[in-house]
């Protein structure tokens, strides 16, 4: 950097129409790599002086009311820090560990990357700032906050001495997997890459924009002789370790306390550092050195446009120009501010990537143009490694916070029953509409499939066998009870009333078709009337047949006309018609159960009426059983109350356990049970009180007679 800007200004005052009444000269100090040096050696330099700094980015150096007459053509820090920001951001790294040196430098960028970073939703997994000086117990400190906080990606602000003891300390531990993100004040340290072996591997950071050439750099660069060096201690010191030998004279001390220093050879006089590659000579990455060039010449232009004021038209008190023989500080600055220099920061993004070789190499994956803003074409060779607190919540979860860690780290909980979420990281989860449900992952809404109890399912096709098979043997019944109508055994036993009730006892069986099928308002207002009518006329019948015996052997008085209020023309059933005129059963989708589907039923509409109903045939199941106790003592062969008691039981025994099953049940098995209660009870009713007498009939004719029937 030193030898660009003598060769700068060697290059300005070689040239006859930049400043030819003006020679630009230079005064150099070395800092020695030391803070108390460098304090000492800047103040020096600075009393008085224009200040122009070629690589300094601290924030706090923009502040033109503590720092006026500082100007510099490197990009304050605040362009590198958004740059950064956005970089994390590109691979949604949310969870990074940030430290730096104690200093202003470190401090305001960590500042500014955690107010930049928290934009993209970034957490600071740490912060941590260490010294200049690492003493063992400051780098075990550091390198014990990087193992434990487990956060691979590291940003780190600091200079390349500092973040050399750092990886030495890295290497010691064997802790690999990190990934570094470097500031650009060691993202291009090639001593770095020399010493790190592949620790260093896939670090990613920002450069400054380079000058593809400075023309007669490298010449001069190069054309050092060892007559030209043995003045400077740093030549000096620099010539004898590129190329391994002692100098006559030389006043460079640093490597004299090196081992087996006096055994080198002499320095022969004809070593040519374009013979071996060394970084001195190497003006491939112009960054700083394109600074410094830029920097002189901002100078040297300044010079020039002061040179060029005429009097009276001047900047300063009463239109006068600076004496160029004795101008001050604070005049130079003035030009300077009014020259235009476009510095705006272009960085190029380098990783650093291990060749066939074993050498490590800069290799540029992307460009960040702060008056663009944004990172373009950023391409990579291999998966970038993963950094976050918590692992994002995938679609069909939504996150909950952590109580008093960052809001990087939270915890992924499922969406509730009923609940989806199609983004992922979703902050609440949204309802399904009535019509529809999660799918399983609970990421879209899906339509509910509609439940009812379907011919096509083995349920409904074994309850509709059953109703055709009870019907079909109530019909043949009929068939054989109206072939053997003249038979005593037919007409001992009411034979109308008989006739009716099978006939009723047939329409039960077919009635429980009508709840097989997907529902709607006419099957379901022909459904609950024909259920209660058919059974309500079948106990009405058995009640018919019990009393119509009893009343015949316990009619003591002649004339009397008791009969004629026992007939089945008296039966009748009012209650279904006033039901179906005030709320009749209708269809309905039942949506109101958390469930994926859409159950297809009749309501009952009015559940009075429905009650009723059942209220209505239970009282004539009653009337008949009581009937059929106070009938237990008639003669046998015209007494049919022990097997009307029998059926009575069975029916009480189906419908007590209907009623708890069909509060407690939904869907198509409600329906199921409701059916299952029609057919067992009506197959009760019908092996109870026509099995023996087809017996009799079909198997036992000769006792088919009216000797058998008149025994007692």
């Amino acid at each position: 950097w030193v030898q660009t800007m003598i060769f700068a200004i060697k290059e300005i005052n070689r040239r006859s129409d930049f400043l030819p009444l003006l020679k630009l000269g230079f005064h150099i100090r070395d800092s020695c790599d030391d803070i108390p040096v460098s304090l000492r050696a800047s103040m020096l330099l600075v009393n008085g002086q224009p200040q122009r700094g070629i690589s300094a980015e601290s924030v706090c150096l923009s502040n033109q009311r503590e720092f006026p007459s500082f100007m510099r053509t490197m990009p304050s820090d605040a362009f590198q820090i958004r740059a950064l920001a956005r970089l994390v951001s590109y691979f949604s790294w949310t969870w990074v560990g940030i430290i730096g040196v104690e200093s202003d430098y470190a401090r305001f960028a960590i500042q500014l990357f955690l107010q930049e970073s928290t934009r993209y939703g970034v957490c600071a997994a740490y912060t941590h700032l260490y010294p200049v000086v690492l003493s063992q117990q400051a780098l075990n400190e550091l390198v014990d906050i990087i193992q434990i906080k487990l956060c691979v990606v590291i940003i780190n602000f600091c200079s390349e001495s500092e973040m050399l003891v750092i990886l030495e300390e890295i290497q010691y531990r064997n802790i690999t997997g990190l990934q570094w993100i470097a500031s650009e004040a060691w993202s291009t340290g090639k001593s770095l890459w020399e010493k790190s072996g592949d620790i260093l591997t896939g670090t990613l950071g920002f450069a400054i924009q380079r000058a593809e050439k400075i023309p007669g750099l490298k010449q001069h660069l190069t054309n050092l002789k060892p007559s030209h060096i043995r003045k400077t201690a740093f030549f000096a010191e620099f010539w004898e370790e590129l190329f391994q030998c002692r100098l006559n004279g030389s006043v460079n001390t640093h490597s004299h306390g090196a081992v087996n220093y006096f055994d080198r050879e002499m320095c022969k006089g004809t070593e040519d550092l374009n013979s071996v590659y060394s970084p001195y000579a190497d003006v491939t990455q112009l960054r700083v050195s394109y600074n410094v060039y830029k920097a002189v010449y901002l100078v040297a232009h300044a010079l020039q446009d002061m040179s060029n004021c005429k009097s009276g038209e001047g900047p300063f008190f009463n239109g006068s120009c600076a004496d160029m023989k004795s101008f001050k500080h604070w005049q130079v600055s003035y030009f300077i501010v009014l020259i235009t220099l476009y510095c705006i920061f272009k960085a190029q993004s380098f990783i650093e990537w291990p060749m066939p070789d074993g050498s490590l190499h800069l290799v540029k994956v992307g460009f960040y143009d702060a008056s663009m803003a944004c990172l373009s074409e950023l391409t990579f060779a291999s998966q970038a490694v993963q950094s976050v607190c918590s692992d994002s919540c995938p679609p069909g979860s939504r996150v909950v916070r952590r109580k008093g860690e960052p809001i990087c780290c939270y915890d992924c909980v499922p969406c509730t029953e009923g609940q989806v979420s199609n983004v992922t990281d979703s902050l609440e989860c949204s309802h399904c509409s009535e019509d529809t449900w999660p799918n399983e992952a609970r990421e879209v809404c899906i339509p509910k499939t509609i439940e009812y109890l379907s011919y096509h399912e083995i349920m409904g096709i074994l309850l509709c066998a059953a109703s055709v098979l009870g019907a079909s043997i109530s019909v043949l019944i009929i068939a054989i009870f109206f072939k053997y109508k003249d038979t005593p055994l037919v007409r001992a036993n009411n034979m109308e009333l008989s006739f009716f009730l099978l006939v009723f006892l047939t329409i039960c069986f077919l009635v429980g078709l009508l709840f097989i099928g997907e529902p709607s308002d006419w099957l379901c207002r022909i459904r609950y009337p024909a259920f209660g009518i058919s059974f309500a006329l079948c106990i009405s019948c058995l009640l018919a047949k019990t009393t119509v015996v009893l009343m015949a052997f316990r009619s003591m008085l002649p004339g009397r006309n008791v009969m004629k209020w026992f007939g089945v023309n008296q039966q009748r059933v009012i209650i279904c018609v006033i039901w179906l005129l005030t709320s009749p059963p209708h269809a309905n989708s039942n949506t109101g159960y958390h469930s994926a589907m859409i159950i297809a039923e009749c309501a009952t509409g009015s559940e009075v009426g429905f009650w009723c109903v059942l209220g209505y045939i239970g009282i004539l199941a009653c009337m008949c059983l009581l009937i059929a106790f106070l009938a237990r003592k008639l003669p046998d062969n015209f007494n049919e109350a022990k097997f009307i008691t029998f059926s009575m039981l069975i029916f009480f025994a189906v419908w007590i356990t209907f009623i708890p099953v069909y509060v407690s049940t939904v869907g198509k098995y409600i329906v199921a049970v409701h059916i299952f209660a029609i057919l067992a009870s009506a197959f009760g009713l019908l092996l109870c009180i026509f099995a023996p007498k087809c017996y009799i009939i079909l198997l036992k004719p000769e006792k088919n007679n009216r000797k058998s029937m008149m025994q007692r």
